[in-house]
């Protein structure tokens, strides 16, 4: 039977505003980029903003209809082929509360998001590690709960990652060691357990990482030692056990080195300020070491129970 036009259309209507939605929310599905538009982008931040349940400081108040999305606060396009495509969402310190939206996936050509000092909680989207082109991610200093997505491994051009000061449980993705241009990672202060993946000695890129205040256990992998640009190692306040790896002490790029608090025991190497000839701050206190203190450390200092703020805060 054929049918009236009407109904024609009514189906029209539904089919269309059926595939909006799932561009919406899975993006993947439509197969490449060349498959989005500016329109996707703004739909997206859209449904970022409708999830926000708190904006005590008005920080999106610019998100309307008079402006176009790439002037709304916090809004980055840019790009030569794309110049109306978002590359950048920074929404750091405005107190702002709610879940991500996992459309933040939708927003193709992102390279930087930068939440860092809000009130965001809920899960951090596994939708992130869709976005092939993202090179920095800061979620410092919010309320995040659950476990770090392991398809965050996705990010291959993620190159800094910090998710300190949230309430991540879990174990820490192995699978993170694939990120090979990664120079900084940060993701103390949570509840993190298990062990320090072996898998970080492949973070050849590496210059500086902060496990502090979680509860990791275990020993401290050997495999830390290949990681010859470190300059910075914070694993205080663990639960990590056994000796410092001899190898770690060929590290000469260590300015920092801060594995207080935990159950290391075993004996430090009389010779550590020459091994470690950068060296510029040690915490090794609050373990259960023998012997003396090495001597040889003329620039090296203890450093403050609360590091992370100022020296480990990013420079």
């Amino acid at each position: 039977m054929e049918l009236p036009p009407m109904s024609l259309r009514v189906i029209w209507s539904f089919l269309l505003h059926a595939i909006m939605f799932s561009s919406m929310y899975v993006p993947w599905l439509l197969g490449s980029a060349a498959n989005f538009s500016n329109e996707t982008d703004h739909l997206a931040l859209v449904h970022f903003k409708h999830l926000i349940t708190d904006d005590p400081l008005h920080s999106l108040s610019s998100w309307n209809h008079t402006l176009h999305f790439c002037h709304w606060q916090g809004v980055t396009c840019g790009g030569h082929r794309h110049p109306q495509r978002v590359t950048a969402l920074e929404l750091g310190g405005q107190n702002l509360m709610g879940p991500i939206s996992p459309c933040i996936a939708n927003l193709t050509f992102l390279r930087i998001i930068n939440f860092t000092d809000n009130r965001f909680c809920g899960a951090v989207p596994e939708e992130i590690g869709h976005l092939f082109r993202l090179q920095y991610l800061d979620l410092y200093n919010n309320g995040f709960t659950g476990e770090i997505p392991v398809n965050l491994t996705h990010c291959s051009e993620l190159k800094f990652l910090d998710l300190y000061g949230n309430q991540l449980s879990g174990r820490i993705p192995t699978d993170l060691g694939s990120l090979s241009k990664l120079t900084k990672l940060t993701l103390g202060r949570n509840s993190l357990t298990g062990r320090i993946p072996p898998s970080f000695g492949n973070l050849s890129s590496l210059t500086y990482l902060y496990l502090s205040y979680n509860g990791l256990e275990g020993s401290i992998p050997s495999e830390l030692s290949q990681l010859v640009r470190l300059d910075v190692l914070a694993i205080a306040f663990n639960n990590l056990s056994g000796k410092i790896p001899p190898s770690l002490y060929n590290l000469s790029s260590i300015a920092i080195l801060d594995v207080g608090e935990n159950r290391l025991n075993g004996n430090l190497p009389p010779n550590l300020g020459l091994a470690l000839p950068n060296l510029q701050g040690l915490y090794v206190g609050g373990n259960q070491f023998t012997g003396p203190i090495p001597v040889s450390l003329p620039n090296a200092s203890r450093l403050p129970q609360e590091s992370h703020q100022g020296i480990f805060r990013r420079k």
